[in-house]
């Protein structure tokens, strides 16, 4: 059986690496290549701290094609994309097409996969923030209605695809596999512990700071929520917890252009995007990490860190349920008040799976073929 896996941003290189250690693992139990993987790397997420360095941590193969898209308009984007993935497919006539998330390159995957008649597995299926200002919601709408086999994290995924008719009585199937994402922090975390220095490098005391990280465009592309979501963490740090920040390209960007910080330069440590293996050793030492990414809350849950997410509306409810992440909007107020009160939830829930989502996700491409 031969797979086409797509994938463009940094997320989508965590959970692929996570499959791809399954698929090979799977083959060596057979003493055969069962399953080819052929990986399509769009571009969307390009240059050496955004793509190139997630590769060589995550020990993926590089990809057998990358189309080199770049960013730009989403429309332009999620066409380019969508030529490219087409040639691909019809060059190398997959069994299946895989996709993972809500990036333009997963509804350019779907699009191209259905339009040619591949059957098409979604992985990270059923989320839903029921924001539709949020282009990553139409993103994952659409590539749902359009997958073969919708393979969910969690059951509050499962039920949201119920409510929207899918419910794997027709064509498509929906199956509870679990999330991928936390098979790789149960392989990497202790990793990172042994062979990343972040701590040292950037002079920071664990359990004595917080990190932040900021990309989503209902953020960054609004002038007034950057300006007040900065208000807030200045005000955090001033008042005695360094704050560490590694600066999504976007971000930077929108930074300069509006001014975002209120006063002279605030008591930030700025960094450029780090790697995955700096990524989780800055998680599992943090204080408390606020965040505008779904991926970061569930891994500030998984390593059992409180999180602030600097959003309205989460897909990842379970952890605001829990009492480990606490949702405050840009409000900066409302933002410093949870740093200070944020501390663990509960006992955290199996709400994820039990580690082997990778593997279940094969289970279930074979099981439907």
């Amino acid at each position: 059986m031969k797979l086409v896996t797509i994938v463009g941003a940094r997320p989508q290189f965590v959970k692929a690496a996570a499959v791809s250690r399954a698929i090979v693992a799977r083959n060596e139990s057979l003493g055969a290549s069962a399953i080819q993987e052929f990986l399509l790397h769009t571009g969307q997420h390009y240059d050496e701290v955004m793509s190139g360095v997630f590769f060589r941590d995550l020990e993926l193969p590089e990809p057998n094609e990358h189309l080199g898209v770049g960013s730009g308009p989403q429309g332009w984007q999620t066409g380019r994309m969508l030529t490219g993935i087409e040639e691909t497919l019809l060059r190398e006539r997959p069994d299946w097409v895989l996709i993972y998330g809500d990036t333009n390159s997963t509804l350019a995957g779907a699009l191209a996969a259905v339009k040619l008649h591949i059957p098409l597995a979604h992985v990270e299926a059923g989320l839903r923030s029921f924001n539709r200002r949020m282009a990553e919601e139409h993103n994952r709408v659409v590539s749902d209605h359009l997958s073969t086999l919708l393979l969910c994290p969690t059951r509050t995924a499962v039920e949201n695809l119920r409510r929207e008719g899918i419910d794997g009585a027709g064509s498509a199937s929906v199956e509870n596999v679990g999330d991928v994402m936390y098979d790789s922090i149960l392989h990497y975390t202790g990793v990172a512990e042994k062979r990343s220095d972040v701590l040292d490098r950037l002079k920071l005391n664990p359990g004595n700071y917080g990190l932040v990280t900021i990309h989503r465009a209902e953020n960054t592309d609004d002038p007034v929520r950057l300006k007040n979501i900065f208000r807030g963490l200045e005000q955090i740090a001033r008042e005695g917890l360094p704050i560490v920040l590694p600066l999504h390209p976007r971000t930077r960007k929108m930074i300069g252009e509006n001014s975002a910080f209120a006063g002279s330069r605030p008591p930030f440590t700025l960094t450029d995007p780090v790697p995955y293996l700096d990524m989780l050793l800055l998680e599992k030492s943090a204080k408390v990490i606020l965040t505008d990414s779904g991926g970061v809350q569930k891994e500030a849950y998984w390593l059992g860190v409180p999180c602030v997410t600097m959003r309205d509306d989460t897909e990842w409810v379970e952890t605001v349920e829990a009492g480990w992440n606490l949702l405050v909007g840009a409000d900066p107020d409302k933002i410093v008040a949870a740093a200070h009160s944020a501390r663990p939830g509960k006992p955290r829930g199996n709400y994820y799976g039990n580690g082997h989502a990778a593997e279940q996700v094969l289970q279930s491409i074979l099981k439907f073929v």
